[in-house]
């Protein structure tokens, strides 16, 4: 095992001379405490690691131990419902007012165990090996690099996470186990059999996502909003409300406040799939910004690495990530302490492709085993003072294709989701067309198109308006500011606390598209045959499809197509009020 000596210790980065051998990204033990770090840089008889504890204490000439590994999380059963560090170790967050990663840990539990295979039979990498029984079932998996003919297999029983229940010899004659765990390096994506192209969107539940800007399953997603936009609160709407199996959720260097709300209503929040609560499919991952610095670069991965032991069992995973900009300012520490140029913003120079690397490991894919399995990533961004233009928000932008920008102006009147639909976008959205087709909407990418550019006129109407006022403008213009107004109600603006229109599924958000799309057409014909825009305004039905979120929920897409009789007739009354009274 190599060895070297500490010469140098600035925070979190340290220098140490050594005449053994070690590697970069190598894990390491430093001083007597045996403190977990991380080789980053290798110079001659010098390397340069970052520590993920805090260092107080230590000084030059204490030992830095290599372990001859990578830094790698355990992945097994017992990840569901549980919250970790950055470094996948179980917190105890009941000792304080502060979360404590060297709190005493519970003993590892016990997990049922059935074989799926037999001894002489072949077990190939990514191959179901037994299945495991804990507080949920799931499949033992044959680790990536793992194959061979089945030697020896443990009996059903109950087994601890690193006892071996499999033993397999492979082609050069060598012998390989398999237990319940397995640990996986952090900074190396997990093998799959291929890369699946777009087949449809994650269902978040939220029309302005579905709807105008959705993310296609396996997809990448920016959040960027300036504080108090309601970045979180979104993120576990979107970890409730979507339509994946499994989520993880990794808080990256948030303030304790904040990260002490998620961890105690997340656990709270039931799961409308199940009846459940929703920290049953869920891993929390949490790095507050009184932690180790160090350790918050890291949280980023290890996050990503769980997310992909879950996709290699056939599932699809969301990974939430809040927020990326704080992962960014570890970069950015650790950097300044190595003496790096620093680039834009003191950043350093290789933060586009750290970005890059990170959303590269999300999309659809054929797993080893043969199955289906998907991890989307949505990563929240906390730009300072709302600026897009600063680095971690123009470099995320690079790697996404869904890009959801919160507005500070929307947020503080209270519109929620408070998602700017003129500054937000989705490259995904041709690919998903055939997908709402199936699902009964052929005209949606017509429609959409027809709702932004309404709300692109809004802008430029309501500049004029504050100039020369509102009524002093042609009908036309008049008609287009309330046709806006009723699709940012009927369309944009979902409460998160009603009980009928805090979801809303594809069906329920093309039947409500449809109608306002009809409207509008309807509106502009009645407003270029004369009747004036008031008269518009004033019908009943108008200010139905206002509410039509909170009046008409799941259970009630009959209500609205009958809404569509209503509209037909209320507009048809008000064209033979107006011919009559001409």
């Amino acid at each position: 095992m190599s060895a070297g000596r500490i010469r140098w210790i600035s925070g979190p980065v340290l220098r140490a001379r050594t005449a053994d051998t070690f590697h970069v990204h190598e894990a390491i033990a430093v001083g007597p405490h045996a403190l977990p770090g991380e080789v980053i840089q290798l110079s001659g008889d010098e390397i340069v690691a970052q520590i993920y504890e805090d260092t107080t204490g230590l000084k030059p000439g204490d030992e830095v131990a290599g372990t001859g590994r990578p830094l790698s999380v355990p992945l097994g059963p017992g990840l569901l419902g549980r919250i970790f560090d950055g470094l996948l170790r179980p917190l105890d967050v009941s000792s304080g007012a502060f979360i404590s990663p060297q709190a005493a840990r519970p003993q590892a539990p016990r997990f049922g165990f059935v074989p799926s295979v037999k001894v002489g039979e072949r077990l190939e990498a990514g191959q179901r090996a037994a299945t495991i029984a804990g507080s949920r079932t799931e499949p033992l998996l044959a680790p990536p690099g793992i194959a061979g003919t089945v030697i020896w297999m443990a009996a059903p029983g109950e087994y601890g996470p690193d006892d071996p229940v499999c033993r397999v010899s492979g082609a050069d004659g060598g012998t390989q186990a398999i237990s319940l765990i397995h640990h996986w390096p952090v900074r190396r994506p997990r093998p799959f059999a291929s890369r699946l192209a777009v087949a449809g969107p994650m269902i978040t539940g939220q029309r302005i996502l579905d709807t105008l800007f959705p993310v296609a399953r396996g997809g990448r997603a920016a959040l960027p909003g300036g504080f108090g936009t309601g970045k979180t609160v979104l993120q576990e709407a979107l970890a409730k409300w979507s339509d994946a199996d499994i989520i993880v959720y990794v808080g990256c260097g948030e303030r304790g406040n904040e990260m002490a709300e998620v961890l105690d209503e997340l656990p709270k929040l039931e799961d409308p799939r199940t009846g459940r609560r929703l920290m049953e499919r869920t891993v929390i991952i949490a790095n507050t910004s009184n932690m180790p610095v160090a350790a918050r670069e890291a949280s980023i991965y290890t996050a990503i690495t769980v997310a992909e032991y879950y996709r290699d069992q056939g599932l699809h995973v969301a990974l939430m990530a809040d927020s990326t900009s704080r992962w960014a300012e570890a970069l950015r520490e650790v950097s300044g302490r190595l003496g790096e140029l620093p680039g834009e913003s003191g950043y350093p120079a290789y933060l586009a492709s750290r970005l890059a690397e990170f959303y590269e490991r999300a999309g659809r894919f054929q797993t080893l085993g043969g199955a289906e399995g998907s991890v989307t990533i949505i990563g929240a961004v906390s730009p300072p003072a709302g600026d897009f233009s600063e680095p971690v928000t123009m470099n995320t932008r690079r790697c996404v294709r869904s890009f959801w920008a919160l507005d500070r102006e929307r947020a503080q009147a209270r519109f929620y989701p408070a998602i700017h639909p003129l500054q937000s976008y989705s490259a995904d959205v041709e690919s998903l067309a055939s997908w709402w087709q199936v699902q009964g909407n052929p005209d949606w990418l017509m429609q959409r198109r027809r709702v932004l550019e309404l709300l692109q006129a809004q802008v430029h109407l309501e500049r004029m308006a504050r100039i020369v006022g509102k009524d002093a403008l042609p009908p036309a213009q008049q008609l287009t500011l309330l046709c806006a107004e009723l699709a940012n109600d009927a369309v944009l603006r979902q409460s998160s606390f009603s009980e009928v229109d805090r979801y809303c599924s594809p069906q329920r958000q093309t039947a409500i598209l449809g109608i306002v799309v009809r409207f509008l057409d309807l509106a502009r014909s009645a407003v270029d045959a004369g009747v004036p825009p008031d008269d518009v305004a004033n019908l009943p039905v108008r200010l139905t499809l206002q509410r039509i979120g909170e009046e008409y929920g799941e259970q009630q897409l009959a209500g609205i197509r009958a809404l569509w009789q209503q509209l037909e007739h209320d507009f048809d009354a008000l064209s033979r009020e107006h011919a009559g009274a001409r």
